[in-house]
């Protein structure tokens, strides 16, 4: 495993802040095509088409739950790791 210097610890951090403002947007486009699939109904698609979209918009639905959670354990994760850095005595 590669060595890492302090300020590698903090170039994580950005990458990690990139990483959930790609998520957050990528989400809100997801959601919003699937709203406007949604309610639009002049376009006349077959029950399986009704169906899968329903079912995606609910199973969609709970991903925003999760993200606190993944958030938590990556900056836990990355905290852990600067106080092994920091606590090493040379």
């Amino acid at each position: 495993m590669k060595k890492m210097n302090k300020k590698g610890v903090f170039d994580q951090l950005g990458a990690l802040g990139i990483g959930i403002a790609t998520l957050v947007i990528t989400l809100a486009v997801v959601f919003l095509v699937l709203a406007n699939i949604k309610s639009n109904s002049s376009v006349t698609a077959d029950a399986n088409a009704t169906a899968a979209v329903n079912t995606l918009t609910n199973a969609a639905a709970t991903i925003p739950g999760w993200v606190p959670l993944v958030v938590i354990v990556a900056i836990g994760a990355l905290v852990l790791g600067m106080i092994g850095m920091f606590s090493i005595r040379r």
